[in-house]
């Protein structure tokens, strides 16, 4: 087929439809932009490179959260217990490169510990729910009970502070860049590796239809248990984002993030049945939370009110991108 006669979405029927299929995240973009000109309209300076940037560094953890969900979304299961390793993960590195002095051999040893930390929470859970037969909702409900009460025994008390070549570096600059954008495009990298492996096709077959999965010969526990494994390990990288930001380590910090990260892998579009998933959506949709608190405060909200204001806008914004998509699929 030539160049001449390949036919573009729009021109043929049903091309938003087509538009939808090829990129799913279309909605949670066009989202993310309308947040965006509101954050501008309440406070023009929140649109500039700075701002963004800051932005960009403070909700990096919670996209590689969104993006940890979305792998085991993709075979059709769930991990309550994502936030809970972050914590676990965030206390462990902060109490390790302290005891080993801080240096950059410090820093490096603790994360490495920090992955495979990271991976072991995500084979447990895989374990329990894919070869225990466990329903996922309470096993890895039960499992972030424990995560986090192992993170307690190992900082009862928040506020330890992490080591500052970690937080400098990553709040800082490499070759006139900020940092942080070095850390964006090697999660780009990573997933853009990830997608021509065919153990995301296989999450995807699993969450389609399990049984026929098992039927073609597909090794559907293994395959769930590498999918909780993928879960650990970005939540693993969410926690050096977290740790980086925050510069302290706290055993408790990950609580919230769980339930936001399902809600970013929803708001980007991706099916909580699974079969249908989409990283570029969670990344939008992570990023559509960050803004939608970005806006309420700029709205100058009274306190007593931003949690109710914030629950409202998000809901709303999720109503108003599944409604698209729907209404343009049909």
């Amino acid at each position: 087929m030539t160049p001449t006669t390949i036919e573009t979405p729009s021109a043929r029927p049903g091309g938003l439809k087509l538009w939808l299929e090829r990129y799913p995240f279309l909605p949670a973009l066009i989202i993310v932009v309308a947040l965006l000109a509101l954050n501008g309209a309440f406070s023009p300076n929140s649109l500039s490179y700075r701002s963004l940037t800051g932005l960009l560094s403070t909700y990096m953890a919670l996209i590689m959260l969104a993006i940890a969900q979305t792998y085991v979304v993709s075979a059709g299961d769930i991990d309550l217990s994502a936030g809970a390793t972050l914590s676990l993960v965030n206390v462990a590195i902060v109490v390790l490169m302290e005891k080993w002095g801080g240096g950059a051999g410090a820093v490096i040893g603790a994360m490495i510990c920090g992955i495979l930390l990271g991976l072991a929470c995500g084979v447990i859970n895989g374990i329990v729910v894919a070869a225990l037969r466990l329903q996922a909702i309470v096993a890895t409900f039960a499992t972030s009970i424990f995560f986090t009460g192992v993170a307690l025994y190992v900082m009862p008390v928040a506020g330890t502070p992490a080591p500052a070549l970690f937080w400098r570096t990553y709040g800082g600059r490499l070759l006139g860049l900020p940092f942080v954008f070095y850390v964006l495009a090697a999660l780009a990298l990573l997933l853009f590796l990830l997608s021509r492996t065919r153990l995301v096709t296989q999450l995807l077959a699993v969450g389609d239809d399990q049984q026929a999965a098992y039927q073609t010969g597909l090794p559907v526990v293994l395959v769930r248990i590498k999918g909780y494994a993928l879960c650990g390990l970005f939540s693993a990288l969410a926690a050096f984002c977290l740790t980086g930001d925050t510069a302290s380590g706290d055993p408790l910090v990950g609580s919230k993030m769980t339930l936001y990260s399902v809600a970013a892998v929803v708001l980007g579009g991706s099916a909580l049945a699974g079969g249908w998933t989409t990283v570029v959506g969670s990344l939008f949709g992570a990023l559509t939370i960050g803004l939608v608190n970005s806006l309420v405060f700029f709205m100058g909200t009274p306190s007593e009110w931003q949690n109710f204001v914030q629950g409202l806008a998000i809901l709303l914004v999720l109503m108003a991108g599944v409604l698209a998509g729907r209404r343009a699929r049909a």
